[in-house]
């Protein structure tokens, strides 16, 4: 239906057979078609395919709201968010009404005498699904007339009785009529707000002031909580609890290449006038610090280790190799080894360290990145393939490496080592120089943790030899 075929008023909608479906019903038919037509549900989101979608797919077309539980950094948010696109592109309203009204069937005071002095003349709008979505952070210090409603007191000096309805100046949710409303970390919600909210989910009604008013709202509820204060906080209302039809748990990645999916798609491009070459032995580095990180009892598990600190360490990472291509007039960013402390910072302010001891945190996170280079290094090498490079630093080879040592210094080592150029081969390094010096420094980095060379640090730099 084009923009010029769009009825305008009550009385065309109806003549051109329009029906008005409740939101539930709504979302479940576009689900429908989405799903049949092989469509992705949820653009942007990895590693929930096989675990989380099917139960957000069924509390849909089981037409349940739903609370979203997991912790920081698992993309409750952007599910939630995404919801709107089972909306319709757009559905008509009563024009001038405070809140999105059915044509048909409005439920507040003003639309029902709109349609009563107009009739089927009473005009109407189209509302962008965009604009059907509300969203709420809770907080201890909101208010029942944020999310519901309160008497305007303008309207009272008018010269309306405050038992009119009329004089009320509706919230959040009845300003989504017709839509989506999120509440983001629920168990933050004040109990007495969540009486409230029990009334707008169940019993359709609602006092304000003193006066109770009905509103059949027809809004798709979600909400979001960490499964800790939502299970052991104790301050969500019971019957609360029992109104959410589904309880979808949200995880980590489970799989490393998941996470690497969301690194890519996330982080902040290098500019356009570089050219940026990752290897794919860095992704995983990169990702396999988060990993540990949620396995470390060094950090506070039940504040997380999100995705984004595995985006903002794959950022730094990819900012120092920047800089050096920078300062060494090179043309290609490729990371390396020897960028790898600069996530330090980055992954400083997104973890909470169970030690409180000044300095340690620092020495926590160097374990986690050298913990990842080894786990990565050992699913790419056995020490076997590489004793020949062990036999000639044992022979007396010492090499210098760098952040901000030229990669053709690196590549010229790879070729004066006997074996070192068919493990950097094996690594995909051989493209350029930029890429020969990553794998040249994971190499040698992994045998040094693997205890077959030693490692010194000689001023900015550091020294691998035998």
């Amino acid at each position: 239906m084009t923009t010029l075929e769009r009825p305008r008023t009550v009385g065309e909608l109806r003549a051109s057979g329009y029906r008005v479906l409740p939101v539930r019903e709504e979302m479940r038919k576009n689900l429908i078609a989405k799903i049949r037509a092989g469509e992705t549900l949820f653009p942007g989101i990895y590693g929930y395919d096989d675990t989380v979608i099917p139960h957000i797919v069924n509390a849909i077309l089981a037409g349940q709201d739903i609370i979203f539980l997991g912790e920081r950094g698992q993309a409750k948010s952007r599910i939630i968010r995404s919801l709107v696109n089972l909306l319709d592109e757009e559905i008509p309203i009563l024009a001038g009404c405070e809140i999105p009204e059915d044509p048909f069937n409005p439920i507040t005071q003003a639309g029902r005498d709109l349609i009563a002095e107009k009739g089927d003349d009473a005009p109407i709008e189209w509302l962008p699904r965009d604009k059907r979505y509300g969203e709420k952070l809770a907080t201890p210090d909101i208010t029942i007339a944020d999310l519901i409603g309160e008497v305007d007191p303008i309207k009272v000096a008018e010269g309306r009785y405050l038992s009119d309805e009329l004089t009320i100046h509706y919230g959040l949710i009845p300003r989504t009529n017709r839509g989506i409303f999120c509440i983001n970390e629920l168990p933050d919600l004040a109990e007495r707000i969540q009486v409230g909210l029990l009334n707008i989910m169940e019993e359709r009604d609602v006092q304000i002031r003193g006066y109770r008013i009905r509103l059949p709202l027809d809004v798709f509820i979600v909400a979001s909580a960490n499964p800790e204060d939502y299970t052991n906080r104790g301050r969500i209302i019971t019957p609360l609890k029992d109104r959410y039809g589904a309880q979808v748990r949200t995880h980590y990645p489970t799989r490393i290449e998941h996470e690497i999916d969301i690194m890519e798609a996330e982080h902040h491009p290098v500019p356009a006038d570089f050219d940026v070459a990752v290897p794919q032995y860095m992704k995983e580095i990169i990702a396999e610090i988060s990993r540990l990180a949620r396995r470390s009892p060094d950090i506070n598990q039940r504040s997380g280790v999100s995705v984004r600190a595995s985006i903002a360490n794959y950022e730094s990472m990819l900012a120092n190799a920047l800089r050096r291509a920078i300062i060494t007039g090179e043309d290609r960013v490729v990371p390396r080894v020897s960028d790898l402390p600069y996530v330090v910072p980055a992954l400083s302010g997104k973890v909470e360290f169970e030690t409180v001891e000044d300095g340690r945190e620092d020495q926590i996170i160097e374990k986690l990145i050298q913990g990842a280079v080894v786990a990565v290094f050992n699913r790419s090498f056995n020490l076997g393939e590489l004793e020949q490079v062990v036999n000639r630093f044992k022979a007396g080879v010492a090499v210098e490496v760098g952040d901000m040592v030229p990669s053709r210094e690196h590549a010229a080592v790879a070729r004066q080592i006997e074996g070192l150029m068919p493990a950097v081969e094996k690594l995909g390094g051989a493209g350029s120089d930029a890429e020969t010096a990553a794998a040249v420094e994971f190499i040698l980095e992994g045998l040094h943790l693997n205890k077959r060379l030693n490692k010194d640090r000689v001023g900015g730099k550091t020294q691998y030899r035998g």
